[in-house]
């Protein structure tokens, strides 16, 4: 029969194989992008798989304190995604600033004519 330390050993193992899989993903959509929320997204993925190492060697050593790190980790994570968020809703999502030309509808005096060309100047 198997016991339970060998049991705990292996999955152990085997939640750091998906573990350290998963990160490679994720810090591959992190370079690659291609737009600023879907890096933001993988940062916040990054801090969750982080959380994840950090049960999985909380299980494996039992040191029970890396319960609380973790718990710290995801308060701090939350934290820069919200920051981060915030930054986008600033910026745009396109990640560029907004310029004078920018599809943004201004408002028009009486009598002025509207440019209805979108990014151009008139």
């Amino acid at each position: 029969m198997i016991s339970p330390d060998t049991i705990i050993q292996v999955t152990c193992n085997f939640a750091l194989v998906v573990l350290c899989i998963a990160i490679l993903l994720t810090v591959f959509r992190v370079v690659r992008g291609p737009t600023l929320p879907d890096r933001v997204l993988a940062l916040d993925m990054l801090v969750g798989i982080v959380i994840g190492f950090i049960a999985v060697i909380a299980i494996r050593t039992g040191y029970t304190l890396y319960v609380d790190i973790a718990i710290s980790l995801g308060l701090v994570g939350f934290l820069a995604t919200v920051a981060f968020a915030r930054f986008i809703l600033a910026r745009g999502i396109t990640g560029k600033k907004p310029s004078e030309d920018s599809a943004v509808l201004k408002p028009v005096k009486r009598g002025q004519k509207r440019n209805t060309r979108r990014g151009g100047k008139s």
